[in-house]
């Protein structure tokens, strides 16, 4: 286990943390030496462990108010604080605007913007009263970045949730940080879903400039961790280096403009 800066021994919670992303944040938290309780509809397929040691699974619907409550006072209970909330629950399925009524993305905005609101609030009253306070970190994705075809309702949501978190770090400064992982295309169990086999995963790993697609547990711990003790309101992107315009592959490669664009 490699203990980081201000995270050894301290109390983490991760929304949808039973599998995906969520997961390899729990697993992240977990080698870093926090005790971590994950929280989500269903409960994982398996252990969400790492290091050793084993995450709690607390079963909860986010949406709910109450729920989001109740869960978070079971954590305090059974720890006494809460340091650290990562606001991972989310999701949608592809489906452009006009093949759904309103209320279909409506649940998309939902979900996405909504519940990390409501799990903060709930989390903040514990935290503020906290000596050493806290921080919250968002996980937004590059889809609020730039247009998001076929997942329109997700990528305004994710837009709205780092304007939502740069906010909370003013409205609840000092005692809360509160900063959004904007992240790109992540490498998960479910990966095979969204790009093809192996050979298809590599194929949108070589589209980023890094060469490959992200890990479920880069950044988060740093975010939360003391080295970031003096980060607060800040997005951080997570991508690779972002997406190539596209415009590059359809240009002329050899043509060589004869007066500088401006």
């Amino acid at each position: 286990m490699s203990a980081t800066p201000g995270v050894e021994g301290r109390v983490v919670v991760v929304t949808g943390g039973t599998r995906g992303v969520g997961a390899g944040i729990a697993r992240a938290f977990l080698r870093a030496g926090a005790e971590v309780a994950v929280c989500a509809r269903r409960p994982p397929d398996e252990p969400v462990a790492a290091g050793g040691r084993s995450a709690r699974y607390l079963p909860a619907d986010l949406r709910d108010p109450e729920a989001a409550e109740a869960v978070l006072a079971r954590v305090v209970e059974c720890h006494g604080r809460i340091d650290t909330l990562v606001n991972n629950a989310g999701g949608t399925p592809f489906r452009p605007l006009d093949e759904a009524p309103a209320s279909r993305h409506a649940r998309v905005l939902e979900l996405n913007l909504l519940v990390p609101l409501t799990v903060s609030l709930a989390a903040h009253r514990i935290m503020r009263e906290q000596p050493d306070g806290g921080s919250i970190v968002m996980i937004g994705s590059v889809s609020g970045t730039r247009p998001s075809p076929g997942t329109a309702a997700y990528g305004a949501a994710k837009a709205g949730l780092e304007h939502l978190a740069r906010t909370m770090a003013v409205e609840w400064a000092p005692a809360v940080r509160v900063n959004t992982l904007v992240a790109g295309m992540v490498r998960t169990e479910s990966a095979a879903l969204h790009y093809g086999d192996g050979q298809g995963v590599a194929a949108v790993a070589r589209t980023v400039p890094a060469g490959r697609l992200a890990e479920p547990d880069e950044a988060a711990v740093f975010l939360a961790s003391d080295r970031a003790a003096y980060i607060t309101g800040a997005a951080l992107l997570v991508h690779g280096g972002g997406e190539r315009p596209a415009f590059l592959a359809a240009a002329d490669v050899n043509h060589r403009p004869s007066e500088e664009l401006t």
